[in-house]
């Protein structure tokens, strides 16, 4: 179901659905953004760091958060522009982890349009073991559900 910038409200909570990280996330991740930081990609170096192997990458988790969002469908077809991200990482996501996301409604502004707003959601990304990994800020353009582009 579509939600326009009219449907939400500052303290909304929206849960995504799960998705593992794959060994095969982290290979094409590496090939696709050309980061082969030996952190993702050796394991016997990976094992001399602090999580004993391989990571993924902090741009593949965020990757795949935004996927999440659009798993959701809620903003999909009222969302007119991604206008900011800003991010923080706590703990490694490994191949085999299981994540998802809590998106909380932080924020709301009217534009000097009357068409659209902007809609500020705190993400919450979580483990298998409910253990936040990596928290941020997702700010994006929405259409307002009296308006019409089609």
């Amino acid at each position: 179901m579509t939600m326009y910038f009219d449907d939400f409200a500052i303290g909304d909570e929206m849960i995504s659905p799960r998705r593992t990280i794959t060994e095969s996330d982290v290979v094409q991740f590496t090939g696709l953004s050309g980061d082969f930081n030996a952190l993702h990609i050796d394991e016997e170096f990976a094992k001399t760091t602090p999580y004993k192997t391989r990571v993924a990458h902090g741009l593949l988790s965020v990757s795949v958060v935004t996927g999440l969002q659009a798993m959701m469908g809620h903003v999909n077809d009222s969302t007119l522009g991604l206008l900011e991200i800003n991010w923080r990482f706590k703990k490694g996501v490994t191949p085999g982890d299981t994540i998802h996301a809590k998106f909380v409604v932080k924020e709301m502004k009217e534009t000097s349009k009357k068409d659209s707003g902007v809609l500020t959601r705190s993400v919450y990304v979580y483990n298998q073991r409910e253990e936040i990994v990596s928290e941020g800020i997702i700010i994006l353009l929405m259409q307002k559900k009296a308006s019409s582009f089609q």
